[in-house]
């Protein structure tokens, strides 16, 4: 197993949760705008924020994640 793997291993639903999230927020009505950002979605770079993110307030919230979490 990677390590990356198995850091996000306690948050997995979480991050599962966040990707849906974050394509939603992502999407738009103009067809090349979606193109784009499907680009940017796909790059799983951008989860290693939301990763730290999700460790933090789970250590700190006692092993729980709120809504609140997601939006920042």
């Amino acid at each position: 197993m990677k390590v990356v793997e198995r850091i996000k291993k306690p948050i997995y639903e979480e991050m599962e949760l966040f990707e849906k999230k974050f394509k939603n927020s992502m999407s738009s009505r103009v067809p090349l705008l979606n193109r784009i950002t499907h680009f940017i979605v796909k790059r799983k770079g951008k989860q290693m924020r939301p990763m730290f993110v999700f460790l933090v307030a789970k250590m700190l919230g006692n092993g729980k994640i709120n809504e609140r979490t997601y939006r920042g």
